[in-house]
This record gives structure tokens, C-alpha cells and sequence, in this order.
């Protein structure tokens, strides 16, 4: 019962396994939004679940995760009480500085090969540099 993987059924709570089981999911069960990794990642940490993924021409997309609402909204109650602390709100404001001097840096490099790639002639550098930024922007 838990970790596996559904697809899902013709009614909301209604999954279907890879033999073409329709299931039920339990009355004291919830539905998990994707969207939110952290939330996701402990309730399938936390034990029984099911993962519902639907297969889209050739990539596979989360519909959510089914698991017990107790389980659920203490693992809410427990991510909303760390979120709330000083140290969460300074390790996402390094996190988003970090990825920020990361882009930057592919921006910088993204540029540099777009014109590399035209190998406009001297005479058109500036437009070059123009249409690369245009592009790397």
C-alpha cells in the first residue's frame, strides 16, 4: 500500500492501478496537491501513500499524493511552525541570492556562446551583441 504508483480514475478519489484496478481511496484519506516538494517529500517519508502520476504524450506529471489526513496535517502543522523561524527565512534568502549569482553567471556564458555562434563579421559586432543579449535575455 505504500509508495505505489497510480494513475488517475474517472472520479476524484478514485485511482486506478497498473492491472486496470479501479481503487477507492480510504475515507480518512487526503489528496496532496503537488506543488509544494517539501510537504510531498515527508508525507511519502511518513509511510502509507499513494503516488498518482499521469502520462502525458511522453512525460509523466504528478496529480498529487493520497495519504492519511492526520498524517497530513501534522506534517502541515509541523512544516508551517519551521517555516515560520528566522533561520528558514535567512536560509531562503541565501538560497535565492545563490541561485540569483548562478543566473547571472549562465546569462554571462549563455551570451558569450550565442556569439560565438553568429560569428558576425567585425563590421556587425554591434549587432551581434545586440541580437545575443536579445536572445540570452
Amino acid at each position: 500500500m505504500s509508495g505505489e504508483v497510480y494513475s488517475p480514475g474517472p472520479e476524484v478519489d478514485v485511482v486506478k492501478a497498473a492491472d486496470g484496478r479501479l481503487l477507492k481511496a480510504p475515507d480518512d484519506w487526503t489528496l496532496v496537491a503537488p506543488g509544494d516538494p517539501g510537504l510531498t517529500r515527508r508525507v511519502k517519508a511518513a509511510g502509507d501513500h499513494w503516488v498518482v502520476q499521469e502520462k502525458v504524450g511522453r512525460r509523466m506529471f504528478s496529480r498529487g499524493v493520497w495519504a492519511p489526513l492526520k498524517t497530513v496535517e501534522r506534517i502541515v502543522v509541523d512544516l508551517q511552525a519551521e517555516r515560520s523561524t528566522d533561520a528558514y527565512a535567512k536560509k531562503r534568502q541565501s538560497d535565492a541570492k545563490r541561485r540569483d549569482k548562478q543566473q547571472e553567471a549562465y546569462v554571462e556564458d549563455f551570451f558569450g556562446c550565442v556569439l560565438a555562434y553568429l560569428k558576425f563579421h567585425e563590421r556587425h559586432q554591434a549587432i551581434a551583441a545586440k541580437l545575443a543579449k536579445a536572445v540570452a535575455d
